[in-house]
Order: structure tokens, then sequence, then C-alpha cells
């Protein structure tokens, strides 16, 4: 719609200004003016890159990689819980391993992903959110502030956000 209104306004623009520049029959005042402020003009109402579709096609995406890295991760945890009730450290430690793992894999995945980004921000978000997925992969207060289902909500809420809101931003 922007682009259509552009259009129509910058014909309107370059008509009128054809229009002035015929009525004059001397060769000094003929089309020399004309032609710098029509390029002007179009410079400085080039409307910014639309980068709308790209961007629903890669939050999409983005979505598809947390939605299944998130799972795997919960899973994980919910044995490194079950294992750390039971007493059992090395099949916990080895819970919270693969846990990581989770996270790194979806890091991985979300800074390919936004590698493509047409958007610049967009990347750079993707970026942000995969370093921070990749640094609580191997956080042990994150994993040590787990020891029971009841930890749950309070460690993971303050982590997820962290790691989702710079793509959260973009992909709003």
């Amino acid at each position: 719609m922007r682009r259509t209104l552009l259009a129509a306004a910058l014909g309107g623009l370059l008509l009128t200004g054809a229009g002035c520049g015929s009525d004059d029959t001397t060769e000094s005042a003929a089309p020399a003016p004309v032609a710098p402020a029509a390029s002007s003009t179009a410079a400085t109402t080039t409307p910014p890159p639309d980068y709308s579709a790209d961007t629903k096609r890669i939050c999409d995406r983005v979505d598809k990689i947390f939605d299944a890295a998130l799972k795997g991760f919960g899973t994980e945890l919910g044995k490194m819980i079950a294992y750390k009730e039971a007493d059992q450290a090395d099949n916990a430690k080895a819970a919270q391993q693969a846990a990581g793992k989770e996270l790194k894999e979806a890091a991985a995945k979300v800074r390919k992903e936004t590698a493509a980004a047409q958007d610049p921000k967009l990347e750079e978000a993707g970026a942000s959110t995969a370093t921070r997925l990749a640094k609580s992969a191997t956080d042990t207060k994150l994993f040590d502030g787990i020891k029971a289902e009841k930890d749950l909500d309070k460690v993971l809420q303050s982590a997820m956000t962290n790691w989702l809101s710079p793509v959260a931003g973009r992909c709003a």
C-alpha cells in the first residue's frame, strides 16, 4: 500500500516537474533544475526495505526450533530431577549434559536460520539468542538451581526470558 501511494506521489511530482519544464521556451531554464529535484525527491522518499515476508518465514522456523529443542530440553531436565531426587548423581550429571546438548543444538540451529535473514536486526537478534542459549548449556548455576520439580518455574522463567527475548522482539 505504501509503495503504491509513494509511486503515485512520485509520479505526480515528475509530471508536475515535466509540465513546468515544457512551458519554458528558453534553453537555460529547461530540464536542468527539474532532473535534480526529481532525483533528490526520489532519494529522500525511498521507503525502507520490506523484510516482513522473510522475517515471518524465518520466525516460523525459529519457533519450530524452540518447540523441538525445549521439548527435548524439558525431557532431559525431568530425567535430571528424577535422578537427583533418587540420589543418582552420575545419571543426573548425564541428564544435565544431555539437556545442555539440547540447548547447544538449538543455539546452532537458531544461529543458522537467522544468519540468512534479510533484516540485519533479526540476524543480530538471532545471534544474541544463540549465544545466550549456548552459554546456558554449560551454566552450572542454572542446573544446580533445579533440584526438584518445584524449582523449574522460578529458574526457567528468567532463563527462558533471557534466551528468547532478542528474537521475540523481532518476531513479534
